[in-house]
């Protein structure tokens, strides 16, 4: 080996080191040769959904008019059918045996209520969407015009919301399709729905009576605007017991 190719066999090791080391630190700080894609301060939306639909979409209740609470009132079809089966075919039509039917989805103050509050109507094609939400078709309108109309809600939510909390609210055996007539106080009644529902309490719900506090006809279930159980009012409590003021009361049978 000459003295040239000895010095430069001799140099060769060091210098390819330090030219490894100097294309290290080339990289900036923090990065790697495989980046990870979990390693970035932000999160990407997940695949084939846009940025814009991945924000969070603002609740119900920020986009609601101004009133306090929710009344969802459940109606005792064999109670109003007493009344009116021959005037609703729908509702009263014999077989039927309806127990509770939704009356409507209320927006209710501490002090009264709000009503009738546009002349919006209520489209073929929403209805349609709802099938059976209500017993008869003319609840739809009447509930959309005097009611639906103050809380803020388009139509399709103002539905699709007094769908949820309908069934959202289970019904103890007693009254699913009873064959006779049973009596039974306001507080049996309310201890029965608080057990079959552990999320309401005693004041998310109020009684109603017809006939002078004879018959059970209506029981009403409050909800806060984000849906979920809360006291109502002394108001609709008051009047609730007024009607029905006797020590008990008769639950109509299912026809």
């Amino acid at each position: 080996m000459n003295t040239k190719t000895a010095l430069f066999s001799r140099f060769q090791l060091p210098v390819f080191i330090i030219l490894l080391a100097a294309a290290a630190c080339s990289s900036p700080p923090g990065t790697s040769a495989s980046p990870n894609p979990d390693s970035s301060s932000g999160a990407a939306p997940a695949p084939g959904i846009p940025a814009s639909q991945a924000q969070d979409k603002p609740s119900l209740s920020a986009v609601m008019a101004p009133f306090d609470y929710f009344v969802l009132a459940l109606s005792w079809a064999p109670d109003y059918c007493s009344a009116n089966g021959s005037q609703d075919g729908q509702e009263c039509a014999p077989g039927k045996k309806l127990g509770f039917v939704l009356h409507g989805l209320w927006p209710q103050n501490n002090r009264g209520y709000p009503s009738s509050c546009s002349t919006e109507k209520l489209g073929s094609g929403v209805k349609a969407a709802f099938p059976g939400l209500y017993p008869n078709d003319a609840l739809y309108d009447h509930e959309w015009e005097k009611h639906g109309t103050c809380t803020g809600l388009d139509p399709q939510q103002y539905l699709a919301l007094a769908r949820q909390l309908k069934a959202s609210v289970l019904v103890p055996a007693d009254f699913k399709a009873p064959p006779k007539a049973f009596r039974i106080s306001t507080a049996a009644l309310v201890k029965d729905f608080t057990a079959a529902n552990t999320s309401l309490s005693p004041a998310s719900l109020a009684v109603y009576c017809s006939g002078s506090g004879r018959f059970f006809s209506e029981l009403f279930v409050c909800f806060s605007r984000d849906a979920g159980p809360t006291a109502c009012s002394v108001e609709v409590l008051k009047k609730a017991s007024q009607s029905c003021s006797n020590t008990d009361f008769l639950v109509r049978n299912t026809p």
